[in-house]
């Protein structure tokens, strides 16, 4: 058996890095994919041929690829390394005051919306694992809805640029996904408390620990993206401003996870101020230039990492025939769930949203699962019901980056010229 016990932080990032390096010119000489789904698909195909060959009895490749992904947390390597990063590079682009002209809509969405998806999915899916042999407790189906109901901007925003998609869902799209991502972990933080300790929390408790945790990461960001602003504005050296910037992302989320806030709404606050105020009042036109370009090339090598992991860890699902079918039904209980939650939101505040007509299907068919689910999926307790959990994990985000991702430019050139609708739907 192929062995990689032993390796150095620094060799196993080598790994990693060499094969997100060589997978990304193979699809940029070959494929041609946007990037992040090319990267998975490749490495989806690869775990796929490692199982295959184990299964005729060379196992030295699949042995290999396990062995090496079991000293990589994958949780660890996203929610405090990754995350922080992302989530700053994709709020430094946001206009802020797109975010306010569409602030009902993405806050319906990332809040209310997130919930709502939340509870759907997991009194689906409890009723409908029993039917094909698996049994989980509400409490288990709840922690699936939390972690699956956020959205993942990364695959899609990209797609939906070139294929002229009207600014307005782009806005809202990213604006959701900035902000559901904290607002799914609080929540998923609660339910995994309630599952270890086993008691269930007053509603007090429930309301202050989101308060402290989603409100303390909000002023968090915006003090510090104060703090950074003036520090910035103070000197005109773009080495040492966009070296103010990653310690302000890195420091920052380390910080704001030792007090228990949330570092990603934290990242995102932060993000928006110098990405708006700090672009326009304390940077040079060269500092710009560069704070952008180092953040546009973090943001593109980290999502490559992230999908590459994503589409090797597939070696560490267990399936059979009936998960398979769950994992089917799964991904529509999902689907289903984002539509309502869209439908209702488009339907409800047609008149204040000024969407074109036709938004709820790139809202629904554009709300992509990614890297943040998979992270979630495998802070659980180890055991049957994390393996049932991890399969349908894994079949909603595979589903979600490489069926919706590649066909959401599509549905969102049907759109693209169509007039605001009063109806929404």
């Amino acid at each position: 058996m192929a062995s990689t016990s032993g390796l150095s932080i620094l060799e196993i990032s080598a790994i990693f890095l060499s094969i997100t390096a060589l997978l990304s010119y193979v699809n940029h000489r070959f494929i041609g994919l946007p990037t992040t789904i090319g990267v998975m698909v490749i490495s989806i195909l690869l775990s796929i041929f490692a199982i295959f060959l184990g299964f005729l009895g060379f196992d030295q490749l699949i042995d290999y690829e396990i062995s090496l992904l079991k000293q990589l947390d994958f949780t660890e390597v996203l929610l405090d390394g990754m995350l922080s990063m992302l989530l700053f590079a994709g709020a430094l682009h946001v206009n802020i005051s797109d975010l306010r002209r569409y602030k009902l809509p993405i806050g319906i969405l990332a809040c209310i919306g997130t919930i709502v998806s939340a509870l759907l999915i997991a009194t689906a899916i409890y009723l409908m694992l029993p039917l094909l042999g698996f049994s989980l407790p509400f409490i288990w189906c709840l922690l699936f809805g939390a972690l699956i109901s956020p959205t993942d901007p990364i695959a899609v925003m990209g797609i939906l640029a070139s294929a002229g998609a009207p600014k307005s869902l782009e806005t809202v799209i990213a604006g959701e996904s900035l902000f559901n991502d904290g607002i799914g972990v609080v929540i998923f933080v609660i339910l995994l408390g309630i599952l270890t300790s086993g008691d269930i929390p007053t509603a007090n408790y429930v309301a202050h620990t989101l308060a402290v945790e989603a409100g303390g990461g909000i002023v968090f960001g915006l003090v510090l993206g104060a703090i950074l602003y003036y520090l910035i504005k103070s000197i005109d050296s773009y080495q040492e401003e966009v070296l103010l910037t990653l310690a302000g992302v890195i420091g920052g989320y380390a910080l704001a996870s030792y007090w228990h806030l949330s570092g990603p709404l934290a990242m995102v606050m932060m993000g928006l101020m110098l990405g708006n105020r700090g672009r326009a009042l304390a940077m040079s036109d060269q500092t710009r230039h560069y704070v952008d370009l180092f953040w546009e090339l973090i943001d593109e090598i980290l999502n490559a990492i992230l999908f590459v992991l994503i589409g090797l860890e597939i070696v560490m699902i267990a399936y059979s025939s009936n998960l398979f079918i769950a994992g089917g039904l799964t991904i529509i209980i999902a689907l289903l769930a984002r539509f309502i939650v869209v439908g209702m939101t488009t339907k409800t505040f047609s008149r204040q949203l000024d969407l074109p007509g036709g938004a709820w299907k790139v809202l629904t068919w554009g709300g992509l699962r990614g890297g943040i689910s998979v992270a979630l999926v495998l802070q659980l307790p180890i055991g049957a019901e994390r393996d049932i959990l991890l399969a349908l994990t894994y079949a909603v985000v595979i589903f979600s980056i490489l069926v919706q991702g590649l066909s959401v430019g599509r549905v969102a050139k049907s759109i693209g010229h169509d007039k605001p609708s009063k109806a929404g739907l």
